[in-house]
């Protein structure tokens, strides 16, 4: 059984990680249900293990927090929904990598509830959106924008942390960065991209599209160790 929770308001992002291990730690130890938490922060940037100094461009804008997750920065703030995802990647097949590309098609299949396309592009860890509307991006490519990040870290094969999808976010205020690391392409957002949904619908998406893509435990093969 997984448990769903939908907090009410902004959450502290250090009560959020302190409530997470804490949580990750007691499904390892079989004390507690697989959960996802649905979250929404005041604005921050995070740097994950991979964070480099210099894509930090404007540190005295937001609170800036240290975290253990992979990846490197990135934003949260009003109108993104943040999906922290405790389930036991030990059961679930024991694959990191897997894992991490199913929360991408977690949230492609959540996208195209919306009739939004989204794609994971090869080297790159989340989940980006075609442009053909907007100027060519700086190598002569099509405009890709990035709509969803994804940073996790496992404790005894139980993850933390999750994902972020942009639902209605002040864009601008990724300027304060170089989200992922990368230079040259942007960010978007479900409103930016011209449809009026709220926090609720994309919940409900979520919701709907999880067992597609994570079936109950009980359907995976036991694992030994």
């Amino acid at each position: 059984m997984v448990e769903w929770i939908t907090s009410k308001g902004l959450v502290d992002y250090r009560e959020a990680e302190a409530w997470m291990e804490e949580r990750a730690s007691l499904i390892a130890a079989g004390n507690a249900d697989e959960c996802v938490w649905l979250a929404e922060h005041a604005p921050l940037y995070s740097a994950g293990t991979s964070a480099k100094s210099e894509d930090l461009t404007d540190p005295t804008r937001f609170p800036v927090y240290e975290t253990r997750r992979g990846g490197q920065y990135t934003y949260h703030g009003p109108g993104q929904r943040v999906v922290y995802v405790m389930l036991d990647v030990g059961k679930r097949g024991r694959d990191v990598r897997r894992f991490v590309q199913d929360l991408e098609h977690w949230v492609i299949a959540t996208l195209a509830s919306f009739t939004i396309k989204g794609e994971i592009k090869e080297g790159r860890v989340g989940v980006w959106v075609e442009r053909p509307e907007k100027p060519l991006a700086a190598q002569g490519g099509i405009r890709e924008d990035k709509i969803a990040a994804i940073g996790i870290r496992l404790r005894k094969w139980v993850s933390f942390h999750g994902i972020s999808i942009n639902v209605d976010p002040n864009l601008e205020h990724f300027s304060g960065i170089v989200p992922c690391g990368i230079q040259e392409h942007g960010v978007t957002s479900l409103v930016d991209l011209g449809l009026p949904v709220t926090m609720e619908d994309v919940d409900i998406a979520l919701k709907a599209q999880f067992d597609t893509v994570f079936p109950p435990l009980s359907e995976y093969a036991p694992k030994d160790g």
